[in-house]
């Protein structure tokens, strides 16, 4: 009895994983589909926002593996996907979406991996083998650095939204400690 109802347990989930596996899903804004999982990978085809797409299976770093309505495979970043039932009005990806890809894209990919995650979760955090195999991208840093903004250029826009400055008060100094200053591996030895 027992055992029957663990295989009914274990089949409901691998029904689950697979489904999980093959889920729907759209893009929350214009991007391309690439045939790498990368930005330098070669555009396979313009996908407009809110175009259906069946997520796979496969999942390298930030970039998951998709199949269109038409057939094709490539890889979409995670950033640029959502549930097939996001509204275009309800979606995340947006400016910070964007600016968290670009981010995103310094640590560089990985080794292929399934996916982990779940979809309201949207993204896995990075373990100690994805920053272990961190590469610096240097057109990254340069391309963030393109978009950075001087300080006349925030004060301009500040004045033409009407902002007005608030004094905020300091947070109060932490309280100091009489114990001797612990290194952290000091602090992680017994």
């Amino acid at each position: 009895m027992i055992r029957t109802a663990l295989r009914g347990v274990a089949l409901a989930f691998l029904l689950l994983a697979s489904a999980w596996a093959q889920e729907a899903a759209v893009t929350r804004r214009a991007t391309d589909l690439r045939d790498t999982p990368s930005d330098s990978g070669r555009s396979l085809a313009a996908l407009p926002a809110q175009a259906p797409l069946t997520r796979t299976d496969q999942r390298q770093g930030p970039w998951v593996q998709v199949r269109t309505a038409e057939g094709a495979t490539g890889w979409v970043h995670l950033f640029d996907l959502g549930p097939a039932n996001t509204t275009a009005s309800g979606s995340s990806g947006g400016v910070v979406g964007g600016a968290l890809r670009g981010v995103g894209s310094l640590f560089g990919g990985g080794a292929a991996k399934p996916a982990t995650t779940s979809t309201t979760a949207g993204i896995r955090g990075l373990g100690a083998e994805d920053l272990a195999q961190a590469q610096p991208d240097p057109a990254a840093v340069k391309q963030m650095d393109g978009l950075r903004t001087s300080d006349a250029d925030v004060r301009s826009f500040a004045e033409r939204a009407a902002w007005k400055p608030v004094p905020v008060e300091p947070l109060p100094a932490p309280a100091r400690s009489t114990a001797p200053a612990r290194s952290p591996l000091q602090q992680e030895m017994p």
